[in-house]
């Protein structure tokens, strides 16, 4: 305990969101820092990260769809959780050096925001990797708790509090109070739906097979959960299924707005149930205090009003929603004392 007090006085703390897209990191008395790309490219094959593990990150999701046959450019992330073991160990311990820099010798403590759905085993895991690549301690902090908190939602005071938090692989729903999660529901339907939706309206209507960047491309440009003042229209270019040539389209933002009625219905139906398993007290709160909304997901056009008429409350995007898990994390470090009780960490998995 004294040693790490010591430590802990030379030593850069560090919050890490851990998210299916981006990871992002924050570090205390800092914010966020960093903010790049879950993905890592590697010798095909083989885990080892090209350039000493320059490939992580942005210059690595450049590689996506776009890479030899020599190399991988890989998500190791599916659905908030770790599919690769090895390669997210690998990514985090890029992503620990880079903000630790010269302190080789004083590793630093973290906090990860993970899915609040996940299971004891895939905590384990989470906690052995953060380990493993460099982590003096780490703590799991559920990431609706971290995004109510980046938010700036008062969690901690007796009344409802309700976040919705939209990353690339899950959506989470939290109605929280006195500084923990009453009710939650997770699912694993997010913004990767949203493209695997786009990617396959364009397959079934125009025989055009684009990939995962492309399809995001075209789900924030013209993207929307209900009508635009002004529709929009956007060009886009692929191969053919049947010539297998390349070809372009012209699309609009009706079309694509019918093609993510299913993935949106689904997250719409998790808040409405969390609502429906609230106690009445959190419940009547919620008529003043209504809904934020975090994570990219968030940022859908027309997302907040959607859900507004599908649940009779308020709802709104929060200040940079893309950065409420990573603050809420470097929340906790700046009160670690206050907060590490009520986290798993690697003493207890």
């Amino acid at each position: 305990m004294l040693l790490d007090s010591l430590l802990g006085r030379f030593s850069i703390d560090i919050g890490i969101d851990l998210g299916t897209c981006n990871t992002l990191v924050s570090v205390r008395g800092q914010g966020i820092i960093l903010n790049e790309p879950s993905v890592v490219a590697v010798r095909k094959g083989t885990n080892q990260v090209l350039q000493n593990g320059m490939a992580v990150g942005q210059v690595a999701k450049d590689m996506l769809g776009k890479t030899p046959e020599s190399i991988s450019a890989i998500r190791p992330l599916k659905d908030g959780v770790i599919s690769d073991f090895e390669i997210t160990e690998a990514m985090l311990k890029y992503f620990i050096e880079k903000v630790n820099g010269r302190r080789k010798f004083i590793h630093p403590r973290v906090v990860i925001a993970v899915p609040s759905g996940i299971t004891a085993v895939e905590r384990r895991a989470v906690l052995d990797s953060a380990v493993r690549a460099g982590a003096r301690k780490a703590y799991l902090v559920h990431e609706p708790k971290a995004a109510g908190m980046g938010a700036g939602l008062p969690i901690v005071e007796p009344t409802a509090s309700m976040i919705v938090d939209i990353g690339g692989g899950t959506t989470e729903v939290a109605i929280m109070s006195l500084g923990d999660i009453s009710v939650s529901e997770s699912v694993r339907v997010a913004g990767d739906n949203m493209d695997e939706a786009i990617i396959n309206h364009l397959k079934r209507t125009y025989n055009l097979l684009i990939g995962q960047p492309r399809a995001e491309k075209i789900k924030i440009q013209i993207g929307s959960a209900g009508p635009l003042e002004q529709e929009l229209t956007m060009e886009i270019a692929g191969r053919d299924t049947i010539s297998g040539l390349p070809r372009k389209i012209v699309i609009t933002s009706e079309e694509i707005r019918e093609a993510l009625k299913d993935p949106i219905a689904t997250m719409i139906n998790a808040v409405t149930h969390t609502l429906e398993m609230a106690e009445p007290e959190l419940a009547a709160d919620l008529i003043e205090n209504g809904i934020c909304l975090a994570g990219g997901g968030a940022l859908l056009r027309k997302l907040d009003e959607v859900m507004s008429n599908a649940t009779g409350l308020r709802c709104w995007v929060a200040d940079d929603p893309l950065g409420c898990v990573a603050r809420g994390t470097c929340i906790h470090l700046e009160n670690l004392e206050l907060w590490k009780d009520t986290m798993d960490s690697d003493d207890s998995a």
